[in-house]
């Protein structure tokens, strides 16, 4: 068969032109995250497959955060109290961090023997029980002794824990939150690296809003540093709506 190179043009630009589309997509409408580590357990489980919401915060130009902070077509919407966010980690913004936003511009917030203040006031938390919450842990976490908590922070209600035996001290000073700037925090308190330690996220570093749990596999392998887990399915935390 003779090759056809007008026909052969035409099939390269059709298929230039779906990848475009589906790059677009990406970035203006949603986007695939994997979970990688445990800050936000028990909201969020290593090895979940989450969607993020480009346009939460408002409308972008495609590709405009590639190289820098984003263009918005639409007046920015800020971010919430209590949002689960997925931004460029500020310190490193090839890297990117999935955290909760606990204080928004012009807050105050404090942390003492683990109670978080926003403006003076301690966040609502309510213990409960965590047997069904370990029943979805990895094995390696189900010789370690938590609390978990029902937290209320802004208008949301979700779930924290604390490490009953850590050992780490992870309050902070009272600061307020400059403008444009967010103070984020892992629900999983005692082992997340967040504002308490590397500071507040700038609004531009913001990629959208953490919104379900698409898929859950928990996968190490044989040459892993990690030998206690291998293989763990989850198909009960499928389309989990990320509060």
């Amino acid at each position: 068969m003779a090759w056809n190179k007008e026909k052969f043009k035409k099939e390269a630009k059709s298929i230039s032109l779906i990848i475009l589309l589906v790059f677009s997509f990406r970035s203006v409408f949603f986007e695939p995250f994997k979970i990688p580590s445990g800050s936000m357990i028990p909201t969020l489980l290593i090895g979940d497959f989450i969607l993020v919401s480009k346009f939460a915060y408002g409308f972008k130009v495609p590709f405009s955060d590639m190289f820098g902070d984003p263009i918005y077509i639409t007046t920015p919407k800020k971010p919430k109290a209590g949002d689960v966010i997925v931004f460029k980690f500020p310190e490193n913004p090839d890297i990117n961090f999935i955290k909760r936003v606990v204080a928004v511009p012009g807050d105050t917030v404090e942390v003492v023997d683990k109670i978080v203040y926003v403006n003076g006031k301690a966040t609502e938390t309510k213990e409960i029980d965590g047997n069904v919450i370990m029943q979805d842990m990895d094995e390696r976490y189900k010789n370690f002794s938590f609390q978990f908590l029902e937290t209320k922070t802004g208008e949301k209600t979700h779930l924290s824990q604390l490490h009953k035996d850590s050992l780490y001290n992870l309050d902070m000073e009272k600061k307020e939150v400059p403008e444009n700037m967010y103070f984020v925090m892992g629900d999983n308190r005692d082992w997340s690296k967040d504002s308490r330690e590397w500071g507040f996220v700038p609004f531009g570093h913001i990629k959208g809003e953490a919104i379900l749990v698409w898929f859950s596999l928990s996968i190490a392998f044989p040459w892993s540093e990690d030998e206690q887990e291998t293989f763990r399915f989850r198909p009960w935390r499928i389309g989990k709506m990320i509060n």
